[in-house]
């Protein structure tokens, strides 16, 4: 039975032991949110994070709730907007209390049930989407039941991790994660993930974004991927010591489809990445290492090595140039990073500060925003996402730091990406391009130079969004180093 509040014009619908994992309420906060009529709108279960993203939305959520219960919050003037915005969420199975389908078949309510459905093949993965300080539990429980599993929570303790991936060695099984967003197995998408055609590299990625950008980077150029495995953002640090990404290369060392073996991360911690780079040399198939920040390379350039290596032509990686005037400024001044993936705000932090010297950042230990006019913000980052949908789902927070930027004096470059695939935005462009557009009708000449992350096959339509962001005003590089390098240069006032 649900239980209604209101506060003025915020409605609160609670609907008790129904659990929901976080992508499938983010889509829906979003499809919600944009109703028309809607001021806003937050679907999600009744976790301590959430709650407070409730309450500082001014959503009245009854105390009792428990987190297993769903909520939906929507703020409307109109009642009968509120009433559609509820039948909105509630037109799938999204409040369905758990344990039941609409044909009355009943769901699996052990990770057990749910792998060994009568009539059915036994599964051998378990993908983990639950609130981040219980992932490990469900995780453990699917490793003990002799499966490989891919854990797309956040949040997870590092402790869990390590006990996880400690655990899964003992038993010779795979964890992918935690934050595992992106994963392609057998051409199958898990999380965010793109459209790529099929191939014999295979690719290990302690990174999310700078797997999608590698795949992309490799489709453009007619080379296809077997396989994806995510091994988590944590996974090259001194504490994890690629444990999975050990587990992983020998996956792939051992996989038919796979000839060539591509491994992608973050910033490594030495010992890690040593531990990583020692074991990938005694395996039987070559391995190519993107390192960002330890070898001097982008992943643009990493790619083209690879390329090379498969005796296959590099392509011109595509530009567009602006398609109307006004998005040029001889002066230089401060650069602006607006980013929704981390990894390719990372490689951006790079190639800038190889450039212009210092940048301030949210990624790691950077210069001061007071000491220097320089600044890449990943809006991905946790302190973002608390409680709210990833920016590749709802953009609109940076949307608003890109009008603002636009309209700010001593910004001379806006440097973002758009990131395109399944799960994520359905037609990210359009939102940047109407901000552009708006800018520029308001006298801004702010140059926007765009990092386009995706492939022809994507449901977005590589070609399409780029050509959406060209006609606004915006230059689109689908080599993030590249993006960079330019938005740098105009900063430094040599373009």
């Amino acid at each position: 039975m649900t239980t209604d509040t209101a506060n003025g014009d915020i409605a609160v619908r609670v609907y008790p032991g129904t659990y929901r994992d976080s992508v499938s309420l983010m889509l829906l906060s979003r499809e919600v949110a944009t109703m028309d009529g809607v001021a806003d709108a937050l679907v999600g279960m009744g976790t301590a994070v959430n709650l407070q993203s409730f309450t500082e939305m001014g959503a009245p959520v009854p105390s009792d709730v428990a987190e297993n219960d769903l909520i939906v919050a929507v703020q409307a003037a109109d009642p009968a907007v509120r009433e559609a915005a509820f039948a909105r969420a509630e037109a799938g199975d999204a409040t369905r209390p758990t344990g039941a389908t609409g044909g009355g078949e009943r769901r699996a309510r052990s990770v057990r049930t749910a792998a060994r459905v009568p009539g059915q093949a036994p599964a051998s993965l378990a993908l983990v989407s639950v609130p981040g300080p219980h992932a490990a539990g469900v995780a453990l429980e699917a490793l003990n039941e002799g499966l490989d599993v891919m854990v797309f929570s956040d949040n997870v303790p590092l402790k869990h991790e390590i006990a996880l991936k400690r655990t899964a060695e003992r038993l010779g099984r795979l964890v992918m994660g935690p934050d595992c967003g992106t994963a392609v197995l057998q051409g199958a998408c898990l999380g965010f993930a793109n459209v790529t055609r099929p191939g014999t590299v295979g690719v290990v990625a302690a990174s999310g974004t700078g797997a999608q950008h590698l795949m992309s980077l490799l489709d453009a150029a007619h080379v296809g991927v077997s396989h994806c495995l995510g091994v988590g953002g944590r996974d090259l640090s001194e504490e994890v010591g690629a444990s999975s990404a050990v587990r992983a290369l020998d996956i792939l060392d051992a996989d038919p489809q796979t000839d060539r073996i591509v491994v992608i991360s973050k910033p490594p911690a030495p010992a890690a990445a040593e531990r990583l780079t020692a074991h990938a040399a005694t395996l039987s198939k070559p391995v190519h290492t993107i390192l960002l920040g330890t070898q001097g390379q982008d992943i643009t350039s990493a790619v083209e090595e690879v390329l090379h290596a498969q005796g296959v032509a590099v392509p011109e990686w595509p530009q567009w140039a602006p398609g109307s005037p006004g998005g040029r400024s001889a002066r230089s001044g401060a650069l602006r990073g607006l980013y929704c993936g981390g990894t390719l705000a990372e490689e951006a932090l790079l190639v800038v500060e190889a450039e212009l010297g210092a940048v301030s950042s949210n990624l790691g230990k950077r210069a001061a925003e007071s000491e220097t006019p320089h600044r890449v913000v990943d809006f991905g980052a946790d302190e973002f996402t608390q409680g709210r949908p990833h920016p590749m789902i709802d953009p609109m927070p940076r949307e608003e730091q890109l009008r603002a930027e636009l309209l700010d004096e001593d910004c001379a470059v806006v440097l973002l990406d758009v990131v395109l695939g399944h799960g994520a935005h359905p037609d990210p462009a359009s939102g940047v391009a109407a901000v552009v557009r708006d800018g520029r009708a308001l006298g801004s000449t702010t140059p926007v130079i765009v990092s386009l992350c995706g492939t022809q096959d994507d449901p977005q339509d590589l070609t399409r969004q780029a050509e959406t962001l060209q006609a606004a005003g915006a230059e689109v590089y689908v080599s993030n180093a590249a993006a960079a390098r330019r938005a740098a240069r105009l900063a430094a006032g040599k373009d």
